[in-house]
């Protein structure tokens, strides 16, 4: 069979609408809804249809739902933006991946029966691996990736403290944060610490107990940690500020969990005189393209020689996606979820 038959005979198999979860207010996830009547939307010039096999979640899913996602959709919408599955149909002007290809990549409306996705950017699932198994080769391990090498400067035999280590993210970090020789710090609730521990963490501190900032410099002579991977924000933003080493400390700051937190020019000049470095990691795939190219390049590397492992998220059906963010929202979860449609 030709490749034009095959491209006939997916694109036939293509419904008209699909189930999918619709948010329907800023007031969070909570007023996510299943709707079963969405349009399957079209591929258009650069872009390929997917068929969903699974999507990721995201903290980036949480914000958008409650409004603090600067730039984000406004309700009615369909939420999510990280899909792994099949290639069934593509736009104008796209030569691969061509249908059949299984791939992972962003494009919102994810937490559907098909999404489109810009064919640049779809990449390849590895071979061997699942679609679930793919979530967060384009959001999770980029992002640790980026704030520990170009934006972190991380060299071996630095030290590194990560927040949030038990998760999706977090757990991406510290498996790179050893690789590259470095001593891991990490944060996460109690009944987590064994997840950090096993993923090669030099040392899991209680996030929501004790003197961070005394234990840090407990663990590093005094010095502080020369990178701090900052997702937690609210409370815990000015102790990842004073935990890391002053004048040399980066601070990586690229989550909000915990809500806002201010810093005035008079405390970086007298109490945190530290490098604050923000990381969103649409902003650098737009803005510093070279670099994300590089990253993923790295990645594919990684992966080959085994350091990058496929995923083992926790799965629920998509209709359970709005308990799915509620839980990953009250941190009771670990690693990647994914919703299977």
């Amino acid at each position: 069979m030709g490749q034009a038959e095959r491209r006939e005979l997916i694109a036939v198999s293509i419904p008209a609408t699909m189930r999918a979860l619709q948010q329907t207010s800023l007031r969070g996830p909570q007023d996510m809804r299943l709707i079963t009547d969405a349009p399957v939307p079209s591929p258009g010039r650069g872009e390929v249809l997917v068929r969903v096999a699974a999507a990721g979640v995201n903290f980036a899913d949480i914000s958008r739902a409650y409004g603090t996602f600067l730039g984000g959709p406004r309700p009615p919408y369909l939420a999510g933006f990280e899909a792994a599955g099949e290639v069934v149909a593509a736009g104008e002007a796209v030569a691969d991946p061509r249908p059949g290809t299984r791939v992972i990549g962003v494009g919102y409306g994810a937490f559907a029966e098909y999404v489109v996705l810009p064919a640049a950017a779809a990449l390849p699932v590895p071979a061997g691996w699942s679609a679930e198994q793919a979530l967060g080769l384009v959001v999770n391990w980029p992002t640790a990736l980026a704030a520990l090498k170009p934006l972190g400067h991380l060299t071996t035999g630095q030290t590194v403290l990560v927040h949030a280590a038990a998760g999706a993210t977090g757990q991406a970090a510290v498996t790179l944060a050893k690789h590259y020789g470095a001593t891991v710090i990490a944060t996460a609730s109690a009944s987590k610490h064994e997840t950090a521990l096993a993923l090669g963490a030099d040392h899991v501190l209680d996030s929501r107990a004790g003197d961070l900032v005394a234990e840090v410099q407990g663990l590093t002579g005094g010095a502080g940690a020369d990178v701090v991977l900052e997702s937690a924000g609210g409370a815990t933003f000015s102790a990842s500020l004073a935990a890391a080493k002053p004048v040399t400390g980066r601070v990586i700051v690229y989550g909000v969990a915990g809500g806002e937190a201010a810093i005035t020019n008079w405390e970086l000049v007298y109490k945190y005189q530290v490098h604050i470095i923000g990381l969103n990691i649409g902003v650098l795939i737009q803005a510093a393209p070279q670099i994300f190219g590089e990253l993923m390049g790295e990645l594919s590397t990684l992966t080959a020689a085994g350091v990058l492992r496929p995923a083992r998220p926790t799965a629920y059906d998509l209709a359970d996606g709005p308990k799915a963010l509620a839980e990953l929202e009250a941190r009771a979860t670990v690693g990647k979820l994914a919703l299977r449609p």
